[in-house]
C-alpha cells in the first residue's frame, strides 16, 4: 500500500516536472526567437549621424537636410547630428576617400569598389565595439546623395519608427553617365505650371534619391503665359538652377533654333535671347540645340549659329557642353551634318541627341566619331503619337485617355530602356507632367543597372512614397494597372481585379496617403479604366441592337427604322451606366489639383489643350458609332429614292458584319482576327475637333501598310475586296497587285477590287499594300488603310 501511494507521488511529480521544463524550454524558445528577430534590424529612432569633415560645408548641409527631414516627414523622429563616436547606434555619412574617420577606420573597400568610382555610393552595417553603425560611404558628394536615397528606399518607416535589416552591404556605382528628365515651366505642361520653387526643390531632390543626376529646363519657348504662373518664367528658371547646385546635379536647358536664322535680324536676335538666359543662370552645365521638331534651319545655317553660341555659352558657363539632334533631318541634312563632323572634327560640338524624329540610334552612333558623346532624348510621357506608343492600344483607351494619361508601364519601359540605351552614354528623358512619374522611376534606376528587377525598383518607389506596409501590394497594383492595357478592353479581366485591389488599399489607408499625389493618380487610374470598360459593353451593345432595328427598316419605313435605330444607340446620352465610378474619377481629379495643380479639363482646370492629360474632357466621348450615325443618318434622309435609302441602311447594318462567307476587319482594333501586321501607333486621325470627331470610330485608326491573312475561302466563288481609309492603297492579293474597279481616296469612301479565283489557293489568301511614294508629306497626310473586307459575290 505504501509502496503504491509512493509509486502515485513519484509519476505525478515526475509530470510536473516533465511540464515545467517544458514551459522553460517554450519560454526559452521564445526569447531565442525573439532575440533573433530582434537581430535582423537595426533600429535607427534614436540614431545620431556622423558627417565627415571632408565634405564642403554647403555639402553637409544639403544631406543632413535630406536625410532627417525626409525622415521626419516618414516618423516625425528628429534625428540629431554627432561630433564624435559616443552614441550607442550611429548613421555615418562617409567619403571612400576619408580612410579614418574620427579615429575609426572606415570599412575596407567592397568587392568591386564601387563606392571609390564617381557616384558610387555603398551602405553597411557594422557592429563595432558593441554599437551599431549604419555606413553610408560616396565617392563623392553625390554618391552619399545616392547612398542616402538607397537607405531610405530600403528603410522601414512608420510613426516613431525606422529600422533597416543588419548585416546589409549594398555597393553600387551606375552604368551610364547621363541620367535625367526634361521638366518645363510653361504653359503646355499638365501641371508642373502651377508649381511652387518648393514643389520644384522637392521634386528634383526625390528624383536624385532615386538615382538621377541631370535636369533638362525648357526655356523662352513659348510665349504664352499660363494661368496658373505663380512666378514669372524667366524667374523659375533661375530657380532650377539654383536648385540644381543644391545637390549638385547637372543643369541643362532645351533651346531650339525655332526662327529662321536667313531672315535679316534673326540670327542676332536668337543669340542675344539665348546670351540673357546663359548670364542669369548660376550653374549651367549643357545646352541641347534639337536641329528640328521644333525648326527648319539648314545645318549649312545651324552649324555656325551653334559655334557663335558656344563662345556665349562659355562666356558665363566655360565648362558647358553643346550638344544637338538631328530630328527631322532628311537624308540630305543628315549626309551634310555627318561629312561636316568628320571632316572639321570641331570642339565647339559636345555630343549627339538622339530624340523622337532621329536617324536609328544604331546607325546615327555608328556614324559619329567616338570623339563625341551619344545622348538618348526618349519620350516616357505619351501613350500615342510618339516615340513608344502603348502598342495594340485599345480604342476605348486610346479615345478618352488621350495622350498623357497616368501611364505607370514598367515592364514596357524597362524594354525600350534595355534595347536602347546600349548605343548611348546615358539619357534626359523627354516629360510634360507628372503623369509618367514611375516611369522617370524605372529609367532612373536601370541608368545605374539596367539588369535590375523591376519588381523591386516599384517596391522601393511604393515603400519610400506610400510606406513599408503597403509596398508589396501597392506594387503588384502598379503593374496590374498596365495590365489593364493590354489586349481587348471588352475581354480584359486584370481591369476589375485591378480596381479591386486598389480600393482595398484605398479603403485601408485613406488617411495615410489621403494628399498624396502620387497615390491619387494610381488610383484614379484604377477608377478610370473600370468606368470606360463599363460604358464601352454598355454602348457597342445598344449599337447592336440598333443595327437589329434596321432590319425592319422596309417593313416599317426607312424613317422609321432610322428614327428608333437613333433612339436605341443614343440612350447612352440619357441612360448611364456606372455613375460610382465616373464620380470617384472626379474626385480624384480634384483631389490632384488641388496636390499638385493637375490639369484634367480644359474649362474646369484649364488645361492649355484636351490633349495634354485633359482626361476629364474626354471621359464620356462616345464608344459606338452614334455621332456617325446621326450624321449618316441625315444623309440618308436627302437621298431620292426609297431604295437608295434601303441600300443605305442595309451597308450601314451590315459594316461590321458583312454576313456567312464574307470577313471584315477594322485594320487597327485588337480585336482584329485577320491582320498579322503591328502598328507603329495607329491613333492619328481621331484628333480632330480637340478629341471630339465625329467619324466613325474604326476610320480614325489606321496602318500605313497593312497585312492581312485568310483562311477558308470558297473555291470557284468570286468575291470583291473593299478597302476604305484615305489617299492612295496599292493592293496585291498573295503577291499579285490588283487593278481596283473602284477607286475612292477621301475618307468614308471605298475603293474596290475584284479577286481572281487563280489567286485564291487552298482557300488561303494573304493581303499587303505597297507604300506609296510619299516622302514630300508630312506623316499625317500620307495614305492609310483603316478598314478591309472580303466580301462573297
Amino acid at each position: 500500500m505504501l509502496f503504491n501511494s509512493l509509486k502515485s507521488f513519484v509519476y505525478r511529480y515526475m509530470k510536473l516536472i516533465v511540464l515545467f521544463c517544458s514551459i522553460l524550454l517554450f519560454i526559452s524558445i521564445i526569447l531565442l526567437s525573439s532575440r533573433d528577430a530582434a537581430k535582423e534590424y537595426i533600429e535607427l529612432s534614436k540614431a545620431t549621424i556622423l558627417i565627415t569633415p571632408s565634405l564642403e560645408a554647403k555639402f553637409q548641409e544639403t544631406v543632413m537636410g535630406v536625410f532627417k527631414e525626409e525622415v521626419e516627414k516618414r516618423t516625425g523622429i528628429e534625428l540629431l547630428q554627432s561630433s564624435d563616436w559616443n552614441s550607442k547606434t550611429l548613421i555615418v555619412l562617409a567619403l571612400s576617400k576619408d580612410v579614418v574617420l574620427k579615429e575609426q577606420s572606415l570599412p575596407a573597400h567592397s568587392k568591386e569598389k564601387s563606392e571609390c568610382k564617381k557616384e558610387g555610393y555603398r551602405v553597411l552595417h557594422q557592429t563595432i565595439k558593441g554599437k551599431d553603425v549604419l555606413w553610408i560611404i560616396g565617392a563623392d558628394f553625390r554618391g552619399i546623395l545616392y547612398g542616402i536615397g538607397k537607405t531610405l528606399r530600403i528603410a522601414e518607416m512608420s510613426k516613431g519608427k525606422i529600422r533597416i535589416a543588419t548585416k546589409i552591404d549594398i555597393a553600387e556605382s551606375p552604368k551610364y553617365e547621363i541620367r535625367g528628365h526634361q521638366f518645363g515651366y510653361r504653359e503646355k505642361a499638365n501641371s508642373w505650371d502651377s508649381w511652387t520653387v518648393e514643389q520644384f526643390d522637392q521634386h528634383f531632390r526625390e528624383q536624385v534619391l532615386f538615382g538621377a543626376n541631370s535636369f533638362e529646363n525648357i526655356p523662352f519657348q513659348e510665349n504664352k503665359p499660363s494661368v496658373h504662373f505663380k512666378y514669372d518664367p524667366r524667374m523659375m528658371e533661375v530657380e532650377m538652377s539654383k536648385i540644381c547646385a543644391t545637390y549638385d546635379a547637372d543643369y541643362w536647358v532645351w533651346t531650339p533654333a525655332i526662327k529662321d536664322l536667313t531672315k535679316p535680324g534673326n540670327y542676332k536676335e536668337a543669340l542675344e535671347e539665348q546670351e540673357d538666359l546663359y548670364a542669369r543662370c548660376p550653374k549651367l552645365d549643357g545646352v541641347f540645340v534639337p536641329g528640328g521638331d521644333p525648326g527648319k534651319n539648314h545645318p549649312s545655317v545651324l552649324i555656325p549659329y551653334l559655334e557663335d553660341l558656344l563662345k556665349i555659352i562659355h562666356k558665363y558657363h566655360p565648362k558647358a557642353g553643346l550638344w544637338v539632334s538631328l530630328q527631322g533631318f532628311n537624308e540630305e541634312k543628315i549626309n551634310y551634318f555627318f561629312k561636316y563632323v568628320r571632316e572639321n572634327k570641331p570642339d565647339w560640338l559636345t555630343g549627339l541627341v538622339n530624340g523622337p524624329g532621329s536617324p536609328p540610334l544604331d546607325i546615327e552612333r555608328a556614324m559619329l566619331p567616338e570623339k563625341y558623346q551619344y545622348r538618348f532624348y526618349p519620350d516616357i510621357t505619351h501613350t500615342i503619337r510618339c516615340q513608344y506608343p502603348v502598342a495594340n492600344w485599345d480604342q476605348g483607351f486610346a479615345l478618352t485617355l488621350g495622350r498623357e494619361p497616368c501611364n505607370p508601364q514598367p515592364v514596357d519601359y524597362a524594354k525600350f530602356f534595355r534595347r536602347d540605351m546600349v548605343f548611348t552614354d546615358g539619357f534626359i528623358t523627354y516629360s510634360d507632367g507628372s503623369h509618367d512619374d514611375v516611369n522617370k522611376v524605372i529609367w532612373s534606376q536601370l541608368g545605374w543597372d539596367p539588369n535590375k528587377d523591376i519588381k523591386t525598383i516599384l517596391e522601393e518607389y511604393t515603400r519610400f512614397y506610400f510606406g513599408y506596409k503597403v509596398a508589396k501590394i501597392s506594387t503588384l497594383g502598379i503593374l496590374d494597372l498596365e495590365e489593364n492595357w493590354r489586349g481587348s478592353l471588352r475581354y480584359n479581366r486584370s481591369i476589375k481585379k485591378t480596381l479591386a485591389l486598389w480600393e482595398k488599399l484605398e479603403e485601408e489607408n485613406s488617411g495615410l496617403n489621403k494628399h498624396n499625389w502620387r497615390w491619387q493618380q494610381l488610383v484614379m487610374r484604377a477608377y478610370y479604366d473600370a468606368y470606360i470598360q463599363e460604358r464601352l459593353i454598355y454602348e457597342q451593345n445598344l449599337e447592336k441592337e440598333a443595327n437589329n432595328i434596321l432590319v425592319s427598316a422596309r417593313k416599317i419605313g426607312t424613317y422609321e427604322a432610322m428614327n428608333k435605330s437613333l433612339e436605341k444607340v443614343q440612350m447612352a446620352d440619357s441612360v448611364f451606366v456606372a455613375v460610382n465610378l465616373k464620380k470617384k474619377v472626379f474626385e480624384y481629379a480634384e483631389a490632384l489639383f488641388h496636390s499638385i495643380g493637375a490639369q484634367t479639363s480644359v474649362l474646369k482646370y484649364h488645361a492649355s489643350d484636351a490633349e495634354r492629360g485633359a482626361i476629364l474632357d474626354l471621359i464620356d466621348y462616345p464608344l459606338n458609332n452614334r455621332l456617325w450615325l446621326e450624321d449618316e443618318f441625315e444623309k440618308i434622309k436627302h437621298l431620292k429614292t426609297e431604295d437608295e435609302k434601303l441600300k443605305k441602311l442595309e451597308l450601314i447594318r451590315t459594316y461590321e458584319a458583312p454576313g456567312k462567307g464574307s470577313f471584315y476587319d477594322n485594320i487597327s482594333s485588337v480585336n482584329a482576327k485577320h491582320v498579322t501586321s503591328r502598328t507603329d501607333d495607329a491613333i492619328d486621325y481621331l484628333w480632330e475637333n480637340n478629341g471630339l470627331s465625329r467619324k466613325r470610330l474604326s476610320t480614325q485608326l489606321f496602318q500605313f501598310t497593312p497585312e492581312l491573312e485568310y483562311e477558308g475561302l470558297e473555291f470557284n466563288t468570286n468575291y470583291i475586296i473593299r478597302v476604305t481609309g484615305y489617299g492612295e492603297a496599292l493592293l496585291r492579293a498573295n503577291g499579285e497587285h490588283l487593278k481596283p474597279i473602284k477607286y475612292e481616296k477621301e475618307y468614308g469612301e471605298f475603293k474596290e477590287f475584284y479577286l481572281p479565283q487563280a489567286l485564291v489557293k487552298n482557300g488561303k489568301l494573304k493581303i499587303t499594300f505597297d507604300k506609296p511614294n510619299e516622302e514630300h508629306l508630312n506623316w499625317r497626310k500620307q495614305s492609310r488603310v483603316t478598314d478591309v473586307w472580303i466580301l462573297k459575290q
